[in-house]
């Protein structure tokens, strides 16, 4: 599908964006960040925007823990979820060679070697430490890497992103032509990484997270009774200091094959998200709160017409 014919306010936004972009990349780095963290504390603790969410979503993940241990985390979050977005956007004109220097991998060998066999690699993640330079990492080792993302408003700004991605090595699968694209890339033996931890709506698979059913993508799991392609989960975690770091983890996901693909998306769903609760649980404060992954429940559920990874909510966003 073409993209819209930019208006002139997409150019404005394009022109703000490549502005701020140029301005974070020339501040020394600590600068940066700093100014980053202390823009989200900003939103957080005395704007407080959406902290009643995070409140009520950690009230939720961690009941056991005391008032003042989760107050703790939720002032965090925002700091984190500001520096963050100010390390995206020196990730988005960083070299390969730089990706790599500043990222430790776990478990990446087993997934070069998944991919070698020549089946397709699905890797799932979530939205936990910085996604963004966990796909990067990835792709700026050689690894043949497509990620499923949401295009932007803006044709301009989803252009711009899409360049640094594909500079990295990544090839970009607009959401919407996910159901088709997704199948075609796993089977020329490539792998695909889908951020898929969101509210999927009415038409998710409802499993546990931290305790309670929250409504989930069922596209991963269709994918995998699909094609029987080995499956991991990835994270990555921002390590301490001043300079941007980070550890990224693979973890292999084996669901036992089930004879019924309903069932399978189930199991394979719950699996995945229990293995997403055990990593938030290791950097609570890294944990993307601010969604309201609670929003639907279990009684609006229906079943999804055709049952096919074609449905809407089935393609996670990301």
């Amino acid at each position: 599908m073409p993209s819209p014919s930019p208006t002139l306010a997409h150019r404005i936004q394009d022109v703000l964006v490549a502005t701020v972009h140029f301005t974070i990349r020339s501040l020394p780095e600590p600068l940066a960040l700093a100014l980053g963290w202390g823009l989200g504390w900003f939103v957080g603790s005395i704007l407080r925007i959406r902290r009643s969410t995070v409140d009520g979503n950690l009230a939720v993940a961690f009941p056991d823990r005391s008032v003042k241990w989760r107050r703790r985390v939720a002032r965090r979050v925002f700091p984190h979820i500001g520096r963050e977005a100010v390390m995206l956007l020196r990730l988005l004109g960083m070299s390969a060679g730089e990706v790599r220097s500043r990222t430790v991998m776990e478990g990446f060998d087993a997934v070069t070697e998944a991919a070698e066999g020549g089946q397709g690699v699905l890797i799932l993640t979530g939205h936990l430490g910085n996604w963004e330079v966990g796909g990067g990492a990835a792709a700026a080792r050689g690894l043949p890497l497509d990620v499923v993302v949401k295009a932007q408003r803006n044709p301009l700004v989803d252009r711009r992103l899409t360049r640094s991605r594909e500079a990295l090595g990544m090839r970009v699968i607009e959401r919407r032509q996910a159901p088709r694209e997704v199948l075609r890339s796993l089977r020329r033996g490539r792998a695909v990484a889908m951020v898929a931890d969101q509210d999927a709506r009415s038409g998710g698979v409802f499993v546990d997270f931290f305790g309670r059913p929250a409504s989930t993508a069922r596209g991963p799991g269709l994918f995998a009774a699909r094609t029987g392609c080995p499956t991991f989960l990835a994270t990555c975690e921002r390590l301490p200091g001043v300079r941007g770091r980070y550890r990224v983890r693979f973890e292999p996901m084996e669901v036992r094959p089930e004879p019924d693909r309903d069932t399978f998306v189930e199991a394979f769903t719950r699996e995945y998200m229990k293995r997403m609760e055990v990593a938030v649980r290791r950097t609570p404060e890294q944990y993307f709160w601010v969604h309201r992954r609670w929003k639907t429940p279990p009684r609006e559920a229906r079943e999804p017409r055709g049952g096919g990874p074609g449905h809407d909510a089935s393609v996670p966003e990301a």
